[in-house]
């Protein structure tokens, strides 16, 4: 089979790059230069001239804070550009598989973890153009998987661990959030879950949503804390405060947390507990910087 991932020179579609290298199938990586997503007409070509089997679209506008600012730049990115790759999905009778947020879940207030079921109720740009890409999709006629993750982090890009690293590295005082909890997903992780779907033949008759995160639950400041531990940056004073004292354009979700129960149950598949998989980051980041 032939796999378009577009978004293919950012943090996931790095991390597909280096997971797919052992896999029969050929993953072919695009981005704005190869296939520009928001040009309907350039979609469409880029699709039914290639003869691809599964397309998996990784690009996104993922400024939380700008999107504020510059919510028709991420409408084009997050549903217009969306729009356009469903139906080209549609008229190639082939899947999509498409990343979403737990942004979408921003503005539900509530202690227990999100289900696919959950009606979205989004407090920013960022979650409402994201969910507008998901209706899009779903109104679309394709066929598809959505797969809603949280907290991405990896060795490649700007990220949490990556800012963390190099904070508890410089600074003697550090102060993070403590009342935003989710789940950090290690985009290795993710990647593999993606590979497999599509490797082992598992989207036809599977498709829909699903959340995808790793194990467990905690806050920034309980993240922050795990990297420090873990990579012996233990002289930076990590101190807990309140989301108010960072000003921010927009609400983040206080707690936004993903059951995972949906995507354990269909695929039979584990997921690995945060802190183990983070381990395996900062090993492969230390590992680089030797």
């Amino acid at each position: 089979m032939r796999i378009l991932v577009t978004g293919g020179n950012g943090q996931l579609g790095t991390c597909l790059q280096e997971e797919s290298k052992d896999s029969p199938n050929e993953y072919i990586f695009t981005d704005v230069d190869d296939i520009d997503i928001t040009d309907e007409e350039a979609v469409m070509l880029g699709v039914s001239a290639n003869n691809f089997d599964v397309i998996v679209n990784c690009a996104a506008y993922t400024n939380v804070d700008k999107a504020e600012e510059q919510e028709e730049i991420a409408e084009r990115i997050n549903a217009t550009a969306v729009s356009y790759l469903a139906k080209a999905a549609r008229e190639n009778d082939i899947p999509l598989i498409q990343i979403s947020t737990d942004y979408v879940f921003g503005g539900n207030l509530n202690n227990t973890p999100c289900t696919e079921e959950q009606t979205p109720n989004p407090t920013g740009a960022y979650g409402r153009t994201k969910l507008h890409g998901e209706e899009a999709i779903i109104t679309s006629g394709c066929r598809y998987v959505i797969i809603r993750t949280s907290w991405l982090y990896s060795e490649h890009g700007k990220n949490f661990l990556k800012t963390m690293l190099n904070h508890t590295e410089n600074k003697q005082l550090l102060n993070v959030v403590f009342d935003q909890a989710g789940t950090p997903t290690y985009a290795r992780d993710l990647a593999r879950a993606i590979i497999d779907m599509i490797d082992n033949g598992k989207i036809a008759g599977n498709e829909g949503i699903y959340n995808y995160s790793n194990e467990g639950v905690c806050s920034w400041y309980d993240f922050a804390k795990e990297i420090a531990r873990q990579s012996g940056r233990t002289e930076c004073d990590i101190q807990p405060c309140h989301s108010y004292e960072f000003p921010s354009p927009v609400k983040r979700p206080a707690y936004s947390v993903l059951d995972k129960t949906k995507y354990k149950k269909t695929f039979q598949k584990e997921i690995p507990y945060w802190t183990d998989s983070l381990a395996k980051a900062i090993h492969n980041i230390s590992i680089s910087e030797k």
